[in-house]
């Protein structure tokens, strides 16, 4: 069996404030290889983000504590320096943020800001860094990168500033790309267009990429795999089509059932998962997502509230929950019936 690209071991992340441990990511393993695309999908402040400004080393180390494992192509990233990371990050890995207008600078062209980092991973001198914006311009599908090279992010429209952002990520051709909610301010067909975008370049690089979002239906078009997070843990993963056909722990379902269905009666009411995202400075004992569940009252002896139920990957099929496997597909299946008539 191959080693994994990136293999991330029991991580944990946590920020000491004046409230006290926030435990954002408490004890999350995953794998990614090359070539193939990891959705890790949540709502807000269910860890994705801090996850990922974990691998890239852009926690705050003053009040952050990294524990774990995190390897990437064999490099160990927690205990990596800051030097080690700086000569990774934009190189061997990169990242495009959510809003493209707050992550580019004002001051410099687009072109100025994709060189930067060309520049300083190759040594390339400025003619060589512009005729490199130039070519990855044009890659990203931008029209007269020529003349768009020297222009300022306020003169690209909203869905060009993200293409310029693509290009600035894949300028030094990275081996493991992060896309953190890259879609989100745009309007549908960018959407598309960018989502398109990401496929045709990971097909002609081969780049792994994990791609942080709360829709499911991007996770849908985008991902190989799906990697579910709540309160800062994995209660499922697996394979795109298994999971948002047959999610086996109750928070995918919700958030399932949460989604208007392209393919099913257009009048099914959608149920909205009840209450609020856990407090992670003081989580709720056992499962964290117990609380709001429609089905911890089936299972025995209060285990949900009591007890952690572990993550049990068979095959890279997994979910953290108590349900035995046959009251998941009673329960589940009653609750997918409820929807469709």
């Amino acid at each position: 069996m191959s080693t994994p690209f990136l293999s991330v071991r029991d991580l944990k992340v946590h920020f000491s404030t004046e409230d006290g441990v926030v435990k954002a990511v408490d004890g999350l393993s995953f794998d990614l290889e090359k070539g193939k695309t990891l959705g890790i999908v949540g709502e807000s402040g269910s860890g994705k983000s801090v996850t990922n400004m974990a691998i890239l080393g852009l926690h705050d180390r003053r009040n952050t504590a990294l524990d774990g494992e995190i390897l990437l192509d064999g490099k160990e990233l927690v205990t990596a320096t800051e030097r080690e990371l700086e000569q990774l990050r934009g190189n061997k890995m990169s990242m495009i943020f959510q809003d493209a207008l707050a992550s580019l600078s004002p001051y410099h062209t687009i072109g100025a800001q994709i060189g930067e980092t060309y520049r300083k991973h190759t040594g390339a001198s400025k003619k060589e860094a512009r005729a490199r914006a130039v070519e990855m311009l044009r890659r990203v599908g931008i029209p007269q990168p020529d003349v768009r090279v020297d222009e300022y992010p306020h003169q690209f429209s909203g869905g060009m500033r993200q293409r310029a952002m693509i290009a600035m990520a894949l300028v030094c051709d990275p081996e493991l790309l992060i896309a953190d909610e890259p879609t989100t301010a745009l309007d549908v067909t960018v959407q598309a267009q960018i989502m398109d975008l990401l496929k045709d370049l990971q097909q002609e690089f081969g780049t792994a990429i994990i791609f942080i979002t709360h829709d499911l239906g991007v996770i849908a078009d985008v991902a190989d795999d799906v990697l579910v997070m709540y309160g800062g843990r994995c209660v499922e993963r697996g394979a795109k089509n298994e999971v948002l056909r047959a999610p086996q722990h109750p928070y995918t379902l919700g958030l399932l059932g949460s989604m208007p269905s392209l393919d099913g009666p257009v009048d099914v009411p959608l149920s909205p998962i009840p209450g609020s995202p856990p407090s992670l400075l003081n989580p709720p004992s056992g499962c964290r997502f117990h609380p709001r569940c429609a089905f911890a009252e089936k299972v025995e002896g209060g285990r949900c509230s009591a007890e952690r139920p572990a993550l049990e990957v068979v095959d890279g099929r997994g979910s953290a929950c108590h349900l035995t496997s046959g009251q998941k597909r009673e329960l589940f299946a009653d609750y997918a019936s409820a929807r469709t008539h």
